[in-house]
């Protein structure tokens, strides 16, 4: 079955991998999920669920007596929170506090392992962009941002700023990697002067009206700059490095990356 196909197993004996977030019209990773579970053989489906931070906890104890239920797709604003929920993460995730796919564990309970990172440094892989040895400007320091942080750290970047509106997240996220990567983690600004690799990992640009998350006028049109934006495909910020003559990656490449990562994880522990 490929991944545009009509054709899908869906009976009562289907098993459920929901995909939470708020808000949950964006994203992409329903069909394409499914898609790869069915042609791995398991009858299984992703469904979109809309939840609000405030009602996520009601929603964890619902997943708990849905028996047909094996695992959660996350996405904004919970990737924090849910790592409260796994019972058993993976290093990684303990690490960064945070997961973006769970599933179940024999005895009910949740196991986590958060895939943003590898996916974000497998989309700019695909279109020739490297961190390692590069000066990196991260903007972003919530869910996805700290596991790509993490990640361009693992792949060699000589040097990553962070750079978020909210400083309280952004210092506690570049303490924790200052414990493990030392001075090679710093303060940025939305200044990326000097730096030869850009990454958004914010919603900036999920609507007209938002701004651009650095001063485009600024890039080296040698830098390389990267989006997790699915919705537009080619968001504003990836259209105007672009115009500038930069590399890019949008949030397709990312998703398409993490996508394998992500299916392996949970077709693990169907049932």
């Amino acid at each position: 079955m490929s991944q545009n196909s009509q054709s899908f197993t869906l009976n009562g004996a289907t098993r459920v991998i929901a995909i939470v977030g708020d808000p949950i019209a964006q994203v992409k990773s329903p069909a394409g999920v499914t898609a790869m579970l069915q042609e791995q053989g398991h009858n299984a489906i992703v469904v979109p669920v809309h939840v609000k931070p405030e009602q996520l906890g009601d929603f964890m104890r619902a997943a708990e007596i849905v028996r047909n239920l094996d695992g959660i797709i996350v996405t904004i604003p919970h990737k924090f929170s849910m790592r409260g929920y796994c019972r058993t993460a993976t290093e990684r995730a303990d690490f960064l506090g945070a997961v973006n796919t769970l599933r179940r564990n024999a005895d009910d309970s949740w196991d986590g392992d958060m895939f943003d990172g590898e996916g974000m440094v497998g989309g700019i892989r695909l279109h020739g962009g490297n961190p390692t040895a590069q000066r990196c400007l991260l903007v972003g320091a919530g869910g996805a941002g700290t596991a790509i942080a993490f990640e361009l750290l693992v792949q060699g970047a000589s040097y990553l700023a962070i750079h978020d509106a909210d400083t309280r997240r952004r210092d506690d996220l570049i303490a924790r990697l200052q414990a493990r990567y030392g001075d090679k983690v710093g303060v940025g600004s939305d200044d990326p002067t000097g730096f030869g690799m850009v990454v958004n990992a914010t919603p900036m640009g999920m609507n007209p009206a938002d701004p651009m998350p650095v001063q485009v006028g600024k890039l080296d049109p040698a830098a390389f700059a990267a989006c997790p934006i699915t919705s537009p495909a080619v968001s504003p910020w990836i259209q105007a490095a672009r115009e500038r003559g930069c590399k890019t990656s949008v949030g397709a490449d990312m998703f398409n990356s993490e996508l394998k990562l992500m299916v392996d994880f949970l077709a693990a522990r169907l049932r």
